[in-house]
Formats: structure tokens, sequence, C-alpha cells
């Protein structure tokens, strides 16, 4: 590699370096011009000026147009007002690529312009400093379940079996085999792999056919999900604190700049601290009851709910025992009452609501049976899955956590659809 990155550029103060990038903007102030230039790895300013340089490379710069591409030389200098504290006296500048009437200038954009143009929109500070914070959360969350000795399971993203709710299936034909739906989790998958293994998770991206136009919701999302064999829900519970707190100081450690470029304020973040507060589902509809809220008991929470419900709180809270009929089939019923199931959710502070769902499966192969029946699912589709509790079966517990709504909440952002690349939305399925 003959250039350097500009984010190594304090490695190179006095020498002579090459950049290779894009203009990010430019200005002129007699016979200097000042490159903003960038490439990916951080901002730098470039200094070009008349006399220092030939004719022809000064001249050039005037061709330069925002987000043309560009190649630069020039001797690293150590400035604190310029941007990253460091600056390039330029010696020579070429250039790659002129770029045409870019329509993303600094002036203001609507949000659905940004978003038809998304494919370029990334490029700004914005969804760039968004998207590097993405990118540390998921390192986290990989070190962690590392760290903590689960094992990898790549579960199917085509599957024949329901994995939460019929109504929200993706359905496509599968060859002749029939219908097939896109995988809305993998947690069957793993409770398969749990008996090899013990402790595993998954990674990848899901999809649920919600016609929701929410500030929460997406059609297609990435979920990390982890299942754990000879864990009750409290050891659940106990697992996605440590789990969440690990992952909140990861992004603390090492995102400063981007937080603040995004102007985020990190006080609540660094509260995200043990005990995590824990309120039964009974307890959260009186406290929501006493607030305004109209929800009935049996009822699962809708996003106002949430938002209402967390702002009680300075820290995450986890709302445990939720109505057996606004749950999905393969929660483990209660031990002492009908009508709730082994679970949890953990909702997010400052009104962001649910960013993990949890539960202590059913292990029982005729409870189960009898669930599966109650949901009207087809019960030659999860032979597979019933022979699971067959042949060793073992009190389990898992979860899954949401990417983008866990980044949404750790950046402060107020619509979901920042927080991955391309967001697939009701609407949306462009660029």
């Amino acid at each position: 590699m003959d250039f350097c990155y500009i984010e190594d550029i304090g490695k190179h103060e006095g020498e002579k370096v090459t950049l290779k990038g894009w203009l990010y903007n430019k200005r002129s102030k007699g016979k200097i011009h000042f490159l903003l230039v960038r490439d990916g790895t951080g901002i730098i300013q470039c200094v070009l000026t008349k006399g220092e340089v030939a004719d022809n490379i000064f001249n050039t710069s005037d061709e330069l147009t925002q987000e043309s591409s560009l190649e630069v030389t020039g001797t690293v200098r150590q400035d604190q007002r310029a941007p990253g504290g460091y600056e390039l006296n330029l010696s020579d500048l070429k250039i790659i690529q002129i770029a045409q009437d870019y329509p993303i200038t600094p002036k203001p954009h609507g949000t659905t312009f940004l978003f038809d143009h998304r494919h370029l929109y990334l490029r700004s500070r914005r969804p760039h400093a968004i998207l590097k914070v993405r990118n540390e959360l998921i390192w986290a969350i990989r070190n962690y379940f590392y760290k903590n000795k689960f094992v990898l399971i790549d579960t199917p993203l085509l599957t024949g079996s329901v994995g939460e709710t019929t109504s929200t299936l993706f359905e496509t034909q599968y060859l002749n085999e029939g219908k097939a739906y896109l995988a809305q989790t993998g947690q069957l998958y793993l409770e398969a792999a749990i008996a090899a293994f013990g402790k595993v998770y998954c990674f990848g991206p899901t999809f649920r056919a919600e016609k929701s136009k929410t500030r929460r919701h997406l059609t297609e999302f990435w979920m990390v999900e982890a299942e754990e064999a000879f864990y009750d829900n409290d050891d659940n519970m106990d697992l996605q604190e440590d789990f969440l707190i690990f992952i909140v100081n990861w992004i603390l450690e090492k995102c400063q700049e981007e937080l603040k470029e995004l102007e985020r304020d990190i006080s609540p973040l660094e509260k995200v601290k043990k005990p995590f507060y824990r309120i039964s589902y009974d307890e959260a509809v009186e406290k929501l009851k006493k607030a305004g809220s109209k929800i009935e008991w049996g009822t699962d929470f809708g996003g106002e709910d949430e938002t209402i419900l967390t702002k009680m709180f300075d820290r995450p809270v986890f709302v445990y025992n939720y109505p057996k009929k606004a749950r999905a089939f393969y929660m483990k019923p209660h031990p002492t009452r009908d009508d709730v199931v082994l679970c949890a959710d953990l909702l997010a502070p400052e009104g962001y609501g649910e960013i993990i769902g949890g539960s202590q499966r059913n292990d029982d192969y005729d409870s189960l049976v009898q669930r599966i029946k109650e949901e009207n699912l087809p019960l030659d589709a999860y032979k597979w899955f019933l022979d699971l509790r067959k042949y060793g079966s073992v009190p389990h517990s898992g979860f899954g956590l949401g990417v983008e709504r866990t980044l949404t909440w750790i950046c402060g952002l107020s619509h979901i659809r920042e927080s991955i690349p391309f967001p697939r939305t009701i609407y949306r399925l462009y660029p």
C-alpha cells in the first residue's frame, strides 16, 4: 500500500504522505485553497498554497466539486484548530474523478429526500457516525459471546416452521417442497443446538411482515439470539443484564467521537449498571393505568405504553411474566398461574422501550403440543422441534436482542430507520 489512512495521520507528523479519498468541502482565501478530504476513516484539512506548488496543480483544485475523488500528497502538520488536530500541506494533487451535480448539498434536505438518496447520504457525518457505532456494537456482541464460551450457530433464513406468529410471515414458494417463510427468528434451531453445545447464539437478519408505521419497526432487521441449557427465567435475565452492561460500556469506550458528533447525552448510558429494575407485568399495568394509559390486563404493550413506562426509570427495566395469550407458543407456563408464562422483556430507558425479549422455554412435550394446537399451527411442521422434548429434554431459556432498536437507543435517535444502512419499512424497498 502506497498511501496512508487519515485515522493514522498522527503517526506521520512531519512526514510526507499520500491520501486517497473524496472532497467533502472546500473554501478559498486569497492564494490559499483549503480542501476538506475524507477517506472513510476520518476528515482532514488539506492546504494548497499558490507558489508552493506548480501553477497547474494549484489550478487543478478549481475543478474539484463536492464528492470528487482525488489523491493528495503533502506534509503532515499538527494544528489543534484543524479537524482531527492535523492538516496536510500539499505538494501534489491528482483528480481521480469529478463528481457532477452531487445531490446532497450542505443546505437542509427533507427526510424522504435523504432516504431516497441513502446510497449517497451514507457519506454524510451523521449516518457515518451512526454506522460506526453500529460496527462497534456488533463487535461488542460477538466479543461478549466469545468470551463467555457461547458457540455460534448459523440458523436458516428459509424455514417451514413459524417462530412467532403467522400474521407477520413473508411467504415464498420453495421449489417443489411447497411454502417456505423468511425466518422471524433462529430460536427454534438454537434450541436443537443446546443439547450439543450447552450455550449457543445466532446472529443474522430476520423478517417481519408487520404493516407498522411506527418509529420502532422495520420489516428486515438484525437480531442476535442466545439459548442456554439449564437456565431458568431468572438466570436468563441475569445473563441479559451482564450482556447489555458489557456492550454499553464497550460503546462508551470506543465511540466517544461518534457520540459527540451525534450530540448524544451519554449520562443515561453511564447509568446502565447493576441492578436493573424488575417488575411484573401486573405491576407494570398498574403503573400505566395510574399514568393515564387505557391498557387492559391481557394485552401486550404498545409503543406508547413502553414510552410511558420507561420514562419512570433511570436504567433498563425488566417486565416479567406476561399473559399467555399475548406471548408465543413456546414459552413455559408459570408453575402456579395458568394465565401467565415465564418470560421477560427488557425495556430501555428514556422512552425507547423493548430491546430484548426472552423467556424460559416450554420443555414438556405434552404441554407444548397443546400450545401448538391452541395456536392453530401445523403440528407436522414442528415434529422435529417436538423431538427435542423426547430425547433428553432439559430446562432452558433464551432471548433475542434487536440490533437496530438497541442502536437507536444508544445513539439517541428519533427513528429506527437511521440505525441500518438501507432500511426496509412498510413503504420502502429502495434503494
